[in-house]
């Protein structure tokens, strides 16, 4: 199911793209990305409809994937 990321408050929508930019497997390669350069990166991405957040009810947890 998707989530709207304008109907999260602030504060869980940063909580929710700073765990999935810390995630295993997201990682930028040999350059050091600062947090908040990949979270600001992410959040521009919901914002322009690229990504978008997903809840899956099975395992109860969010994701954020190219919409």
């Amino acid at each position: 199911m998707e989530i709207p990321h304008q109907r999260l408050s602030p504060k869980t929508l940063q909580k929710i793209i700073e765990e999935f930019v810390l995630r295993e497997g997201t990682d930028y390669g040999h350059v050091d990305v600062p947090l908040e350069t990949k979270t600001a990166q992410i959040k521009k991405q919901l914002e322009k409809g690229v990504a978008k957040i997903v809840f899956d009810p099975k395992t109860e947890s969010c994701n954020i994937v190219r919409a």
